[in-house]
């Protein structure tokens, strides 16, 4: 690690996440088109977004910043793969087997995913033994989260926690990263056994939502479990959730993975063949 990232990580230590992150949020959600148009542009051009495959195409034609964020992409953008998909846009940065319970953030560093879940071990004793993937969503990248394999949504779980910038410096410098930062725990029952999908969240990240109950973060600053009446079933390749900007999507498998040698770094799209049960 460069001194600068060393630096860059260490200065996130004592800044006021949620504080920025609301700011943030108030920002985004401006309608005012002498504020969000010029803020729209400006990022379109910062990070060479590719509007062609938007639905909406005109970045003026968005209410908000968010709403632009969390664009939809036209029908045919992304067809789906054989086998287990990629949930999103971004990049593979890591995937593997549960080894004794741990998972990899990066080189030299792993975290337990008995803390990732939020600290229950019933649950994570039911990943021991499986597999794992994260992808990374960069700001370029579309936002919205899809289902990997149909699943049964059999409970949410919001775990409270920091805000730290999730990227290669922060995750090569700030221990256990995916299992300190605020996320959102969707436990499924799937025909290969429970799968967890973790939303992860990070500095400016104004909330994450799902498609069943709209923005569930930020709630309060103690965990919060939630069970819905009717069975919900998303099918494969079905969109489960978004970011309101920001941030990574670590996946759990009860049972262990092929990822077919997919290369560690590789720029990965939603609905993109990932592995094989």
């Amino acid at each position: 690690m460069t001194f600068s990232q060393k630096a860059f990580s260490l200065l996130q230590y004592p800044l006021p996440h949620h504080a920025l992150s609301r700011l943030t949020g108030r920002f985004a959600q401006c309608d005012n088109p002498w504020v969000k148009d010029p803020l729209i542009k400006a990022f379109i051009k910062r990070f060479k977004v590719d509007m062609s495959q938007a639905l909406e195409p005109d970045p003026t034609a968005y209410a908000t910043f968010n709403d632009f964020f969390t664009r939809a992409l036209k029908a045919d953008a992304r067809p789906l793969g054989e086998g287990l998909l990629s949930p999103a846009d971004g990049t593979l940065s890591q995937y593997g087997h549960l080894t004794a319970g741990q998972l990899v953030q990066a080189k030299g560093h792993t975290f337990s995913a008995q803390t990732l879940l939020g600290g229950d071990s019933a649950l994570a004793e039911e990943f021991m033994g499986g597999s794992f993937a994260t992808v990374y969503l960069s700001p370029s990248d579309y936002h919205r989260v899809h289902m990997p394999v149909t699943g049964t949504l059999r409970e949410m779980i919001y775990v409270p926690g920091r805000l730290f910038s999730v990227n290669q410096a922060t995750a090569n410098y700030v221990p256990g990263l995916f299992a300190r930062n605020e996320r959102l725990v969707c436990i499924f029952d799937t025909e290969n056994g429970p799968m967890a999908m973790v939303l992860v969240g990070a500095m400016i990240v104004a909330a994450i939502e799902t498609v069943w109950s709209g923005q569930v973060t930020p709630l309060s600053g103690h965990p919060q479990r939630m069970q819905f009446g009717q069975p919900i079933v998303l099918e494969r390749g079905a969109e489960m959730g978004r970011f309101k900007l920001g941030s990574t999507v670590v996946m759990c498998f009860a049972k262990p993975i092929n990822f077919d040698n997919n290369p560690l770094g590789a720029k990965v799209e939603m609905g993109q063949h990932l592995g094989s049960p």
